[in-house]
Formats: structure tokens, sequence, C-alpha cells
């Protein structure tokens, strides 16, 4: 059986559409995680009782239960109670659920790596809670954080292939679709395979960069 280049030269402008899907999905759950877990992490600063209760069983829930899931349940049980939801709009909620849940523990973990005595000298100088936070803790979280954050906008960017399930026109479902029409397997997966690759490496390169650096003290210099 000959490796069919020329399909695969055809194929080429519906991957490339299927790449744009693809980091839009990620991106936009990337952006949206983050904010969600910049919430999170300022609940969790201030100990908030109740919503402190509610970040943590949130976080337990995202963290503990499939992605798949999770997706389905969005797509297929809410539109039973009168939401209809498209695949777009669910995979966006679905991966922010999930992605808001591990960037909330990677931020909490950066909190508590800040020294408390840098707080207290906050407050000795009249700084308010709220300048705390955003002018002494998050930065310095954010700093501290950041190959673990980078880390999970990777995996994010990687499990936007779930989203296929719910026939959003991403990589692997656009993989999937030419391989039932057209029977070319090897060269569908092998396209697959490229575009990961060329995806996901360099930024795997780029976040052995950042952590080096961290570790070196680099960060600006």
């Amino acid at each position: 059986m000959s490796f069919d280049v020329a399909f695969i030269l055809s194929t080429l402008p519906a991957f490339l559409k299927a790449v744009g899907v693809t980091l839009q999905v990620g991106l936009i759950a990337i952006v949206t995680s983050l904010l969600v877990a910049l919430v999170n992490a300022a609940i969790l600063v201030y100990r908030t009782p109740y919503l402190q209760r509610v970040v943590q069983l949130y976080v337990e829930l995202a963290r503990n239960t499939p992605l798949l899931i999770q997706l389905f349940f969005v797509y297929f049980a809410l539109p039973s109670l009168g939401l209809k939801i498209s695949g777009f709009a669910a995979a966006i909620i679905t991966m922010t659920f999930l992605g808001g849940a591990y960037l909330t523990e990677v931020l909490r973990a950066g909190v508590e790596a800040v020294p408390r005595a840098q707080l207290e000298s906050g407050r000795s100088i009249g700084l308010s809670e709220a300048q705390l936070l955003w002018h002494v803790i998050l930065p310095q979280a954010g700093l501290l954080s950041l190959p673990s954050l980078f880390a999970n906008f990777v995996f994010l960017l990687k499990e936007t292939t779930v989203v296929s399930a719910v026939a959003v026109p991403e990589i692997l479902y656009t993989t999937k679709s030419y391989i039932a029409l057209y029977y070319k397997t090897y060269e569908m997966l092998a396209v697959l395979t490229l575009i990961c690759v060329l995806l996901f490496l360099p930024l795997s390169l780029l976040l052995r960069y950042l952590e080096g650096r961290l570790q070196h003290g680099q960060f600006g210099s």
C-alpha cells in the first residue's frame, strides 16, 4: 500500500483550519481558566469561610472527574434542562471548569510561597488588603508559579482533542472525518502526529527554558 502524499496535500487547507479551531479553543480556555483561578486565589488568600469551602469543593470535583464526562454532561445533560449549548460553547465551558481548578491549585501554592514577612511589611506601610493582593502577593505568586502555569497551559492545549467528541472541528475531529470518508488511516495519522509535534514541542521547549531561568534567578535581570 503506497503512502498517498497527494491526498495529504489536498487535506492541508482543512487541517490548517482545524489548527485554528484548536488554538482558538485552547487560548480562550487558558484565558478564562486563569480568570477563574485568580478569583479563587483571592478567595483563598482572604480565607472567606463559606466561599473557601465552595472553591475547595469545586477544585476537588473538577480534578477528580474525567474531562470527557464533564463535556458530555454540559453538552447532553444541560439541553434536557432547557439550556441549548453548541459544541464550541460546551468545549469552552468544560475546559474552563477543568483548567480553572488546576490553575487555582498552582496559584494557591504560589501564594503560600510568598514570605509572610512581606505581607506584614506591606500592612505596616499602610497598604490595603486589595493592594497587598495585586501589588505584592499575585505578582510574586505568578512568578513563582510560572513554570507550573505554563505546563498547565500546554496541558489545556493538548486536551482540546477531547472536544472532538462533540463535533468541534479541531485537529482530531478532522483526522477522524477524513479516515471515515476516505480510509486513509496512515496518511491522516501521520498528519495528526506532525501537527501535534509542531504545536506542542516548541511549547515544551519554551517551558524547559523558563524553568531553567527561574531556577537560576534570571527573571527580571
